[in-house]
């Protein structure tokens, strides 16, 4: 099984409230594989803190579409058209943001042995607004 085929469309699954500030759109799903896209927004002052940094068994990108995200691990604080893709065990977070952040979203299960970074340190790609235009 794998995610359906859809052409452009409006998205008609309804916003799940997943709690603690969150919601999710799911966007296309397998729920054989456990392969997912979707949307996550965050209202302004969500924060992950409390819980410290995740770790999941499965491959994670990330694209936040627009507001802004601080990881508190690194210290730093990530706007609209920041990028991060994470292999199965990586360490990120905890998190907060003050004005609300929307994420695009994709998971998969883990194709390959488990990655496990050697630092705390993690590699973020960041896309600026003015690459992503130049691609179109």
């Amino acid at each position: 099984m794998s995610k359906p085929e859809l052409e452009f469309h409006l998205p008609s699954e309804p916003w799940a409230n997943t709690g603690d500030g969150i919601a999710e759109q799911t966007l296309a799903a397998d729920p054989q594989s456990g392969a997912r896209t979707a949307l996550v927004r965050w209202a302004p002052g969500t924060g992950t803190s409390p819980t410290g940094p995740s770790r999941h068994d499965y491959w994670e990108e990330v694209f936040l579409l627009d507001g802004e995200l601080t990881d508190h691990t690194l210290g730093t604080t990530f706007t609209a058209g920041h990028y991060a893709c994470r292999p199965p065990g990586m360490p990120h977070g905890p998190w907060s943001t003050r004005p609300g952040v929307t994420m695009l979203v994709f998971t998969y299960p883990d194709a390959a042995p488990q990655a496990t970074p050697s630092s705390p340190e993690r590699a973020v790609a960041r896309f600026s607004a003015s690459g992503l235009a130049s691609l179109s």
